[in-house]
């Protein structure tokens, strides 16, 4: 189909299909004559919004826990800092898991009403709709004939005109089935288990005072070596090895910088 075609040429492979379909998992590759072939093996990739939800809440778990244990430890009491400790993990992953479902969910209702407002366009303002695929479309320099032709294609199903402007025109990906849950689960779990880790040693140990030298010292090497693997998730593995190490140490100053300050404020409140 042209629009396969199209579409193709742009992203520069098989991609998703904007609609569902019952050949979903078909896609299309171009050939060296100009026809299009289908490929039945799509080797699947991770998912970036995952992986963002796992940075989102490891990031706040491994820095803000960190930050009150060091500062309760400086009480003297092994026992508060842990009942605080888990206090704070609980509430703090059901606060940002309840964040994350709140903006997927907030992210859904958008992309609908988008459709909707597209739809709508498309029937009060077809030449509306037409030059917005026309703009789009000639960015990437399609002739004419081709344009014309994917509107034809577009025009037969309003709701694929609207997927097609909200997703080609305004740049709006579709949000996945159930992302509201998947990203509240990954965004709480990634909390709770990124701020467990700085509360470990507390359970482990006889003193307060050797609790917190073992956190400070595991979190000095969790806090970098998080940075350094973000980077890599995020870069991709072409990004330079001192732009990984930079990071790298950066999330260790904002941790460390964090539960310093906890406990000098804790340590000057009880003075």
């Amino acid at each position: 189909m042209v629009l396969v075609a199209v579409k193709n040429l742009i992203t520069g492979g098989p991609t998703k299909p904007l609609l569902p379909t019952d050949q979903s998992q078909v896609g299309y590759q171009a050939t060296t004559d100009g026809s299009f072939v289908s490929q039945f093996s799509i080797k699947e990739i991770e998912n970036p919004r995952v992986v963002s939800d796992i940075i989102i809440g490891l990031s706040d778990g491994l820095t803000v826990p960190f930050a009150l244990t060091a500062g309760l430890s400086s009480l003297g009491s092994a026992k508060l800092v842990i009942t605080g400790g888990l206090a704070e993990l609980v509430s703090g992953a059901i606060s940002m898991g309840l964040g994350g479902y709140l903006a997927a969910k907030s992210e859904s209702e958008y992309y609908e009403t988008m459709l909707r407002k597209e739809k709508a366009t498309y029937h009060e303002s077809p030449k509306e709709s037409v030059n917005g695929v026309q703009e789009a479309l000639g960015e990437f320099n399609i002739s004419p004939a081709t344009v014309e032709a994917v509107m034809s294609d577009l025009q037969r199903n309003d709701e694929f005109l609207a997927a097609f402007m909200v997703k080609m025109v305004r740049g709006i990906e579709e949000p996945q089935e159930g992302r509201e849950l998947t990203s509240a689960l990954t965004i709480g779990g990634a909390y709770f288990l990124g701020g467990f880790v700085p509360l470990l040693p507390y359970f482990l140990v006889d003193t307060v005072e050797k609790g917190l030298i073992y956190s400070v010292v595991i979190m000095m090497i969790t806090l970098f070596a998080f940075g350094y693997f973000k980077t890599v998730l995020s870069l991709g593995s072409d990004c330079l090895q001192k732009q990984r190490v930079w990071n790298g140490v950066s999330m260790l100053l904002v941790g460390g910088v964090a539960a310093g300050a906890a406990w000098a404020l804790v340590k000057a409140i009880e003075a």
